[in-house]
């Protein structure tokens, strides 16, 4: 779970890690007294979405003018004419592709006098099952570029979870950002809180970028970006409320609610199967056979008849959907279930695509004869590469509206 920069701020500020007052608002009324109330003479307007290069983005509309989405502002009324032009404007950056993201929310910031700029972050390494420390003196800038131009200007090194944070990392993360003195000091204390508090929020990502040295010789955390375990947010309820549901997928959004896996992608071909590795698969030999699949979607093992119903109205709410495939190898999933909740779900919300499905394993023969005796206009199909070929065809048929390669597979089953 991703969350805003001012709340990764407020979750650093818990941890005891150096970061600047600021006042998030969701409205252009609110940015006089938040100014006001910081005091100034330097405030930053940082718009707040889910996506990084904000600073060199653009906005779509006219009156945001093109200053890019982080302005620095040197007087209360500069701040809020920002406001009035960031708010409900589409910011556009290389992260969130052409379509943008509409701005919700801004943060005003006290503005800092700053002499130099790092980079640093941390994240779970999977090739070492470890967290590891990412960091560069190149702070500012787009991290991928420093790794492919100058790679030799980042440092990586991972934390034995047995030991933790021990005084030799601090060391190593000082040298990496070529401090010395009271400032490698401050690095290896930083490093440490950081450490603690992402075992301790089950945070997948922190990543800081600027983190610089004030004119007063102090580090200090001019950004964040930050990420959660979906999986340990149980564990956090308060940080669970952070959740900003405008800034994700609405179907991931639902499936979440009924613990699916769900992930949207840019195909046509809309796939519900049980088991991470076979929804791979399921995704792999659609493309094999040269369509895409919209999305990844893992029913898991132990799905009910209204969890695969709910699993269902999901791919069809997609307009982008074309065709369904239904991949399920039914071992603790029993394949009755899933042909009960695929066809509650078709009588629920109808069926205007083509839908093959593919069903074996525990219970197939119920399954079967409960697709077979519901009326619906449903493509069998005997294995995976032949619910493949069939729904590929199907799609192909529905294109060129020439009826013949539908009849065709149809007639075949008859």
């Amino acid at each position: 779970m991703n969350i805003h920069e001012y709340q990764g701020k407020a979750v650093l500020k818990d941890i005891g890690a150096p970061v600047s007052r600021g006042i998030a608002i969701f409205d252009a009324s609110e940015a006089r007294g938040a100014a006001e109330e910081l005091g100034g003479p330097l405030w930053v307007v940082k718009s707040q979405i889910h996506a990084g290069g904000r600073g060199k983005g653009k906005f779509r509309e006219e009156k945001a003018g093109d200053k890019g989405g982080v302005r620095l502002t040197r007087s209360v009324e500069e701040v809020v004419e920002n406001a009035k032009q960031m708010l409900g404007s589409t910011l556009v950056t290389a992260q969130t592709g052409d379509e943008g993201k509409v701005v919700n929310r801004l943060y005003i910031e006290d503005g800092s006098d700053i002499d130099r700029e790092f980079y640093i972050s941390l994240l779970v390494d999977r090739a070492t099952s470890r967290v590891s420390f990412i960091a560069s003196t190149e702070g500012g800038m787009d991290i991928e570029r420093v790794a492919h131009d100058t790679p030799e200007k980042i440092v990586t090194f991972d934390i034995d979870p047995a030991t933790g944070f021990m005084p030799h990392h601090g060391r190593t993360l000082a040298k990496a950002l070529d401090l010395s003195g009271d400032l490698a000091k401050q690095a290896h204390k930083l490093g440490k809180i950081l450490y603690d508090g992402f075992l301790a929020k089950d945070m997948s990502l922190l990543e800081i970028n600027p983190l610089i040295v004030t004119e007063d010789q102090c580090l200090h955390c001019l950004d964040a970006k930050v990420s959660f375990d979906n999986n340990a947010l149980f564990r956090h309820p308060d940080i669970e409320e952070m959740r900003d549901g405008t800034e994700e997928d609405e179907k991931e959004v639902e499936a979440g609610r009924y613990d699916l896996s769900y992930v949207a992608l840019d195909g046509n071909i809309g796939c519900m199967v049980n088991g991470a590795g076979l929804a791979m698969s399921t995704m792999d030999i659609i493309k094999l056979y040269g369509r895409e699949p919209a999305n990844f979607l893992d029913v898991g093992g132990g799905a009910t008849t209204g969890k695969v119903a709910a699993a269902f109205k999901i791919i069809t709410s997609d307009p982008g959907v074309e065709g369904i495939l239904v991949n399920i190898f039914g071992g603790i999933m029993k394949c009755d279930v899933i042909a009960n909740g695929v066809v509650q779900a078709v009588k629920d919300v109808g069926l205007e695509v083509p839908l093959v499905v593919r069903l074996e394993g525990t219970n197939v023969g119920r399954g079967k004869e409960i697709i077979n005796n519901s009326g619906l206009n449903v493509i069998a199909a005997d294995d995976l590469d032949d619910a493949a070929q069939k729904i590929v065809a199907a799609l192909d048929d529905t294109k060129t509206c020439t009826g013949t390669g539908l009849d065709k597979i149809l007639n075949q089953q008859s």
